[in-house]
């Protein structure tokens, strides 16, 4: 599977845009850090982090020319696959980080409530792939950032 194979289906090709990079990236700075302000509820936690996760994702994809279809069903899950093909991410990570996303889908269209080991894990997550996309954003895409 190619990001360009992908073209059409579930991603859309794009102009990788500073500006959009920078706006994406100072927003998923901001919902990690709110994600640890003091008194949230494990869920208003998570759901902080797993938003900073998922503008860290689109920050991938869209450093390397593309975004997901929003009118196609699965966008956030395209936007956690892509990431190995985006930033190099490990299938480890990928499916730590669709559990998450699943961990998402049950706690907002189920009330599945959300424990506060699982939004520490999902804050750690955030960190993880907020760190790792800025760092291949310096090496690979420096005129994005």
């Amino acid at each position: 599977m190619s990001l360009q194979n992908l073209a059409g289906k579930t991603l859309e090709k794009v102009k990788a845009d500073r500006k959009a990079v920078e706006r994406l990236l100072a927003a998923a700075q901001r919902n990690l850090a709110d994600a640890q302000l003091e008194g949230l509820s494990p869920e208003n936690s998570f759901d902080l982090a797993y938003k900073s996760v998922m503008q860290s994702a689109m920050v991938a994809l869209l450093a390397n020319g593309y975004r997901p279809l929003t009118s196609v069903p699965g966008h956030h899950q395209t936007a956690i696959q892509t990431l190995p093909l985006t930033i190099g991410a490990s299938s480890t990570q990928v499916r730590l980080l669709d559990g998450l996303r699943r961990q998402r889908n049950l706690s907002d269209y189920s009330g599945e409530t959300v424990s506060t080991a699982t939004a520490d894990e999902c804050l750690k997550a955030a960190r993880t792939l907020l760190l790792q996309v800025q760092q291949w954003l310096k090496v690979n895409r420096p005129a994005l950032i």
